[in-house]
């Protein structure tokens, strides 16, 4: 399941919670092509891989959050390991996101 992010507070609390499983964040925006067409990936590979956190951060509703990780363009992908950063990138890559995904589950 994709757990939508409130809050730079919230996204700490997912964080915390997520322990040393691999978490992907997934930094986006309502308006943004590329992002409409990765949602009903990231679904399926949530779905696929319960053992993932899934994170989705709106980029203009959760500013604090995105500040935070210094996102320049959507989508952008973060993934993170017992709160540290494994690997990003940005662009609507499914190939490269799984691969990553599989890479540091």
């Amino acid at each position: 399941m994709v757990q939508m992010v409130t809050d730079a507070a919230d996204l700490a609390t997912k964080l915390t919670d997520a322990k040393e499983k691999l978490v992907i964040i997934d930094f986006f925006a309502k308006w943004c092509g590329p992002c409409k067409l990765m949602a009903p990936f990231i679904e399926e590979l949530a779905n696929e891989y319960p053992d993932v956190v899934m994170l989705k951060v709106d980029v203009d509703e959760c500013e604090d959050a995105a500040i935070e990780y210094n996102i320049q363009s959507m989508p952008t992908f973060v993934f993170l390991k017992s709160k540290t950063e494994v690997v990003r990138f940005s662009g609507a890559n499914k190939d490269k996101l799984k691969d990553n995904l599989l890479k540091h589950k």
